[in-house]
């Protein structure tokens, strides 16, 4: 199955307090892309960069098996660059810097070649682009997941609610779904944004985990402890990357699938965090993705005698 992934691709600026980096690859289209690829997932990404945007970042993705034919390059511009540093907890942080750059007028084209893809991942950008983009295929996905962010909850509230309206999964953390709906209750929050238009919702509790909603169910997943956590940029990403990436290998968008596929995300963010930008997440094989699933297995599996 195809995947159309859109959203970032940039460098970014990580500090931690375990250490810092100069410029690296990061975006979320990045991380949704290299997550997908691994499970050998057709994953296509349109996004667009500048003129020094190197083309080993470019040839180190389609080593992942990443079609980047839709990553559109301004040779006189400079691409979209984040900086930020990690609190002690690594739950908060504080952006240093945030040069849109090329990013500032990206209007996405999808390639004739992508119009047939079966799977639409929307990365976080303003709902209007996630709506062009959505426009743009001649026959509808047979699944779209959107991630949004409580920034365009505050400053494009209409185009978001359109835009949740067409899609099938949202994907937000707890804060933005208590934000979206006006509820403190998540069970609560749920019901609401899903009355909103999307068939499921998932809510990622970072470190705690993650809730898979729809009209009749609820599934929780836990976040696998770790010993350490090196840096949290691109979990999120990551996670869905997974999710997604799972979904389109096996072809199944039912809610059963998409509790494996919840923990799939899971277990590929959890090599994220382990190491700087994407470097966990480029390391990873087969057999470590596996050997994290059993782990996950282990973690929430128990037996009970009742009277």
């Amino acid at each position: 199955m195809s995947l159309v992934v859109v959203g970032t691709v940039a460098f970014d600026a990580i500090e931690t307090p375990f250490g810092k980096t100069d410029k690296i690859l990061g975006g979320a289209a990045t991380y949704i892309g290299i997550a997908a690829g691994k499970l050998n997932v057709d994953a296509r990404i349109v996004s667009v960069v500048g003129g020094d945007f190197p083309q080993e970042y470019l040839d180190l993705m389609n080593n992942f098996g990443i079609d980047t034919d839709g990553i559109k390059v301004i040779p006189e511009g400079k691409t979209f660059f984040w900086a930020g540093r990690y609190h002690n907890d690594m739950n908060s942080r504080d952006t240093l810097v945030t040069d849109l750059n090329v990013l500032a007028d990206f209007d996405p084209v999808l390639p004739e070649s992508y119009k047939d893809s079966n799977f639409l991942m929307l990365g976080n950008l303003t709902p209007q682009i996630q709506q062009r983009v959505i426009e743009q295929f001649p026959v509808r996905p047979r699944l779209i997941v959107m991630d949004t962010m409580n920034y365009w909850m505050n400053t494009a509230w209409d185009d978001l609610l359109k835009v949740i309206g067409m899609v099938d999964v949202l994907t937000i953390n707890d804060e933005e779904a208590r934000q979206l709906s006006g509820e403190y209750s998540l069970i609560r929050a749920a019901r609401k944004i899903i009355a909103m238009g999307p068939k499921y919702l998932v809510i990622k509790k970072g470190e705690h985990g993650a809730l898979l909603f729809n009209n009749e169910s609820v599934f929780f997943a836990p976040a696998l402890p770790l010993e350490e956590v090196f840096d949290p940029t691109g979990a999120g990403d990551t996670f869905a990357g997974g999710f997604i990436g799972y979904l389109a290998k096996t072809g199944d968008i039912s809610f059963e699938n998409m509790k494996r596929a919840i923990i799939f995300g899971s277990a590929m963010a959890s090599f994220t965090v382990e190491k700087f930008g994407t470097e966990g997440l480029q390391a990873i094989n087969n057999g470590d993705l596996n050997d994290r699933i059993r782990q996950f297995s282990q973690l929430v599996q128990f037996d009970i005698e009742l009277d």
